[in-house]
């Protein structure tokens, strides 16, 4: 858990141990501590980190979060274990909050999705549509690392197979399943030469990570079906009666703020932007 959420990060993990088969944690810190769920995308881009100094300055609210795919967010908002979720995959978003688990869900910015590879791009696949990409890394068999953890991310790309008709290749030796977060995942692939799908505000950061001069470039973007907009859900006091919910609208409130949605406008790195602000 970020921002030094000691006690609560303690027991979190512990409760991982059992595929979230968490022990309740609200309250175990102060009264104004928020617990949310969010994705490895806003925490690796540093995103979190330049925004939750702002928000405990403006409201006195301490955010504290635990980074990890949008499936698991989800698992943790249905268990009772954190008090908002923000995520990035809107058909799993939705179905959450129509079974009763989360409430107010607001989008609040969005990036793209675009497939990286290396310069050498040994399945030619630069400038193809995503289908026409995919199709060639496969007859090539060419490496494809996928996050395989039941993310946003991952879940767009089984989407992205699925849609064009393509079956998702996760019997096949050349594509990888790593089990980690996008920026793990996109190491693991500049050390195989391989293919991934990333978010491009995840990309931006390795970008930077590596000088401005990355092994692994963008090869594919633009096509339809790359938006990659994210939100932010309140667990629903309904099914949770223990959560902050009254913080978890401050929350909510606070990040679709003019205010807010200006310094995730302004949140760049090597002078690009790594999200879109959308608030409505």
């Amino acid at each position: 858990m970020k921002r030094r959420g000691v006690a609560f990060f303690f027991v979190l993990l512990i409760g991982s141990i059992a595929l979230f088969g968490l022990v309740p944690v609200v309250g175990l810190a102060g009264d104004l501590v928020l617990h949310m769920a969010t994705t490895t995308s806003t925490d690796n881009t540093g995103l979190l980190d330049y925004l939750a100094p702002v928000f405990l300055q403006d409201t006195g609210i301490e955010l504290q979060w635990v980074a990890v795919g949008t499936g698991k967010a989800l698992a943790l908002g249905q268990n009772c274990d954190v008090d908002v979720l923000m995520v990035h995959a809107p058909t799993s978003e939705l179905k959450f909050v129509n079974n009763g688990y989360g409430t107010n869900r607001r989008e609040i910015m969005y990036n793209d999705f675009v497939i990286i590879g290396p310069k050498s791009d040994r399945a030619h696949i630069s400038g193809k549509s995503v289908k026409e990409a995919l199709e060639s890394i496969s007859m090539s068999r060419a490496l494809f690392a996928s996050r395989g953890d039941d993310s946003g991310t991952n879940k767009r790309e089984i989407e992205l197979w699925r849609a064009l008709g393509l079956s998702v290749p996760d019997r096949d030796s050349w594509y990888i399943q790593t089990g980690q977060g996008m920026l793990a995942t996109i190491n693991i692939a500049e050390e195989m030469d391989a293919y991934t799908l990333t978010d491009r505000g995840t990309y931006i950061k390795y970008e930077d990570n590596k000088s401005g001069n990355p092994p692994l470039v963008i090869l594919v973007e633009g096509d339809e079906g790359l938006r990659n907009q994210y939100s932010v859900i309140a667990v629903n006091p309904d099914n949770c009666p223990s959560v902050k919910y009254d913080l978890a609208l401050k929350f909510i409130e606070w990040i679709t703020s003019d205010k807010a949605q200006r310094l995730i406008g302004e949140f760049t790195l090597l002078g690009k932007k790594l999200f879109i602000s959308n608030a409505k």
